[in-house]
């Protein structure tokens, strides 16, 4: 259907997303994986595939989590609606692909008590080896559960993103959109603590060798925090952090569009899959206040 090559037709499509779009690195990075795996298992021949032979593909993918299914079908999906437009081929066969049947998963998530318990063993490290390494660990927390940030946009924060005393930090997030964010009369103090242990030359906040702290290196950090605090580290990463952030925030009667803009969500909808975990406090607030809630 077209004799483009499979990775300049991926090349080109990466470069509109990036220079029209706006779209984040990691989305990138995600979406250049998920095609040149497609076109790997089509022998080359993507771009010109048919509506059979995305439904082999999708058929092959069958035991994937549905959130990789669904990026995945999204995907192709954009792929062949960018060769429609530039007139490469005159047809999408991606939207017919059915959509993930199985629920979006809930977010995890941690109970206060168990956040209580990270940051006491914080305190602990800080109390028996106040070192670098502790004072870096404090600041990483206290951002990522005190203001909800992703572990990219942690890791990257450039040394003046934070000015103690101010209280709001400014953060480059997805699609290189800055927002403001709250920071918590702890994490000044713990970003404050940071401050004096980073080179007043350095471009990064979190500095590590010439580059600045890698989110794998995080995920181990905050991995091998959990572990000390006696909680299992399979449940805990960087983002299970931030979930507990949105839902300990929303359970204490934050507004839902505030949530979003904190989060830095462009839907409302991605938002809206915190309020699993307030199921109770709506229900006492029907009965508390709706006129027919004691009947």
């Amino acid at each position: 259907m077209t004799d483009l090559p499979d990775s300049r037709a991926i090349a080109l499509f990466l470069d509109m997303l990036a220079s029209e779009r706006g779209a984040a690195r990691n989305t990138l990075l995600a979406y250049g994986r998920d095609l040149e795996g497609a076109s790997a298992d089509l022998s080359g021949r993507l771009a010109g595939a048919g509506g059979e032979d995305l439904e082999r593909l999708f058929a092959g993918w069958a035991d994937l989590a549905p959130a990789s299914l669904s990026r995945k079908r999204s995907a192709l999906r954009r792929f062949f609606a960018f060769l429609v437009a530039e007139g490469i081929r005159p047809d999408n066969p991606a939207l017919a692909i059915a959509g993930v049947k199985a629920g979006q998963p809930l977010p995890k998530t941690l109970s206060v008590d168990e956040v209580d318990r990270l940051f006491a063993t914080l305190d602990t490290d800080l109390a028996d080896a106040p070192g670098p390494q502790a004072v870096r660990l404090k600041a990483l927390i206290e951002l990522l559960y005190g203001s909800g940030l992703r572990a990219t946009e942690l890791v990257a924060l450039p040394r003046n993103a934070i000015r103690p005393p101010q209280p709001f930090a400014i953060v480059r997030g997805k699609g290189e959109k800055e927002r403001m964010i709250p920071l918590s009369p702890a994490a000044i103090r713990a970003v404050a603590a940071q401050l004096q242990l980073v080179p007043k030359d350095s471009r990064w906040l979190f500095p590590s060798g010439k580059s600045h702290l890698s989110r794998i290196r995080l995920y181990q950090l905050v991995k091998a925090l959990a572990a000390r605090a006696g909680l299992s580290p399979d449940r805990i990463s960087p983002h299970v952090l931030r979930h507990a952030f949105a839902t300990h925030m929303l359970a204490n009667g934050a507004d839902l569009r505030a949530l979003q803009t904190l989060l830095g969500h462009a839907d409302i909808s991605t938002t809206e899959r915190y309020t699993h975990v307030d199921s109770a406090r709506l229900v006492a607030t029907v009965k508390g206040l709706h006129p027919l809630g004691d009947g």
